[in-house]
């Protein structure tokens, strides 16, 4: 097989479309589906998907994550391909047998589960999915032009089906069903597609011995901890707030929870593509390309994730009317308190996604991970029965700043330095900060909410962008004069 090296700046912009089209597609539907259902039937979709989040996290073992990185480096073999793929394939389909018997289990013994039975029952078709779909191995060749026209092209589907099927409030079984659809179609056209990277006859299809699994397994493990650790600390505030204060709480942080995942998914954009580079150079010992990648990468996520999070929490107001309506107001609160998470996640994803697992450092992101889920675990029981969902928000931004400076900390002891040497940090927060008050003027005008909200967005970017040239100049000068 000829090497492939797709351009990785062609990767970021198409993974940057597909993650604006992961933004607007939820938000137009949200506008209407939050007005049709309601905090309640909202509550019991963000309810059920939290629950099948937790079972698929075992299912997948970790693959998602490793089988980026074990095909990655092999990509340019295809009998080496064939066989990694053969094997984690079927690694995944006996572990999702054995957690469909769990789950069958539990929605006949658990109540709280048993009340939702219809729709947990449908949104698990995803887990087998999934394991089928092998999503991972088009990650690992960065088929991303593959990825980004495909998953457009059913989420349009499926945003479609919302508006023509979504009527009543009883409905949120048929919005449930409609919220996998794409991911659900997306594995199907990948399995039909396998055939085009790999070869099915000449390994035995998916008779394999037993010797040839178990090098996987060590390493999926430890992925698989750090993705359940991670599964708890992301998806345990909304268990526990369903289960402590109901149905509408819990719609009212969901909202507040997709906005900020939006708002993550954006900012993340650029970086999600590095991982699958980052493994090819690191196994080709190419260290010095790929720290110039991640110092770049991590310039634009700071330049980009800092703006965004302060113009939100100054803008919450308006952003939860115009996206869900004056019936969750109530998620204003929430939605402020949790928005510095998207800053946190942002520099995590680089430290641990990109950097050190890539480097072979599975334990240190699992460590953090594990660390997280205790700490967000305690912070929801303590602060959910006083402040309901704002004190969820507060659970989860806490626990986020606790997750990165422990990722942050093992890069440090892994490189010997820190990830942000050769980044004018400071001078991009000040800059963000004192851009803040721009947005007032627009707000208080009598214009209608889309028009101040659009101007005073487009007034705080602005000023920021002055800011952050005055920023930008000082520092490239002091460089020079550093050099010299």
């Amino acid at each position: 097989m000829t090497e492939r090296k797709p351009s990785i700046k062609l990767n970021m912009a198409l993974n940057v479309i597909l993650t604006i089209s992961s933004i607007i597609f939820p938000l137009i539907s949200m506008q209407y589906v939050t007005r049709v259902l309601g905090p309640d039937g909202m509550g019991k979709v963000y309810f059920a998907t939290s629950v099948i989040t937790l079972f698929s996290m075992f299912a997948e073992l970790g693959i998602p994550v490793y089988g980026i990185r074990a095909c990655a480096r092999v990509r340019d073999d295809r009998a080496a391909l064939s066989r990694t793929v053969h094997e984690l394939m079927l690694i995944n389909l006996i572990t999702c047998v054995a957690v469909y018997i769990v789950f069958a289990a539990a929605l006949v013994s658990v109540p709280v589960l048993r009340q939702s039975r219809a729709l947990l029952m449908i949104m698990s078709s995803g887990m087998l999915l999934n394991a089928l779909g092998a999503e991972w191995l088009y990650k690992a060749l960065e088929e991303y032009r593959y990825i980004t026209i495909r998953t457009i092209f059913f989420k349009t589907a499926a945003l479609a089906g919302i508006f023509a099927l979504i009527r009543q409030k009883d409905d949120y079984v048929l919005y449930g069903t409609l919220t996998i659809f794409a991911a659900a179609a997306s594995n199907l056209l990948n399995l039909l597609r396998l055939r085009r990277h790999i070869d099915w006859r000449s390994h035995g299809g998916f008779v394999l011995p037993a010797a040839e699994l178990k090098k996987h397994i060590r390493p999926m493990l430890v992925i698989f901890m750090m993705l359940v650790a991670t599964a708890v600390y992301t998806n345990i505030d909304m268990l526990l707030l369903g289960v402590m204060k109901g149905d509408t709480e819990t719609g009212l942080y969901g909202v507040s929870v997709k906005i900020k995942l939006g708002m993550v998914n954006l900012v993340t954009a650029a970086s999600a593509v590095l991982m699958p580079r980052m493994s090819y150079y690191i196994g080709r010992g190419r260290a010095e390309e790929a720290g110039d990648l991640i110092e770049k990468t991590l310039t634009a996520v700071c330049l980009i994730a800092f703006p965004l999070v302060c113009c939100i929490v100054m803008l919450a107001p308006e952003c939860i009317s115009l996206l869900a309506g004056s019936e969750f107001a109530g998620a204003v609160m929430p939605m402020r308190v949790i928005m510095p998470a998207v800053i946190f996640i942002a520099i995590s994803n680089i430290a641990g996604m990109q950097k050190l697992i890539p480097m072979g450092h599975e334990a240190s992101v699992t460590r953090a991970a594990w660390i997280g889920a205790c700490v967000d675990t305690a912070l929801n029981i303590f602060l959910i029965p006083a402040f309901a969902s704002a004190g969820a928000a507060a659970a989860a931004m806490i626990t986020e700043s606790v997750v990165m400076l422990c990722l942050l900390r093992s890069v440090r002891l892994a490189e010997g330095r820190s990830m942000f040497k050769g980044i004018p940090l400071p001078g991009i927060i000040i800059a963000a900060v004192m851009a803040m008050p721009a947005c007032i003027p627009a707000v208080k005008t009598d214009a209608v909410l889309i028009v101040r909200t659009v101007a005073a967005g487009c007034c705080y970017m602005a000023v920021y962008a002055l800011l952050i040239w005055l920023v930008w100049a000082k520092w490239t000068n002091n460089r020079k004069e550093h050099h010299k």
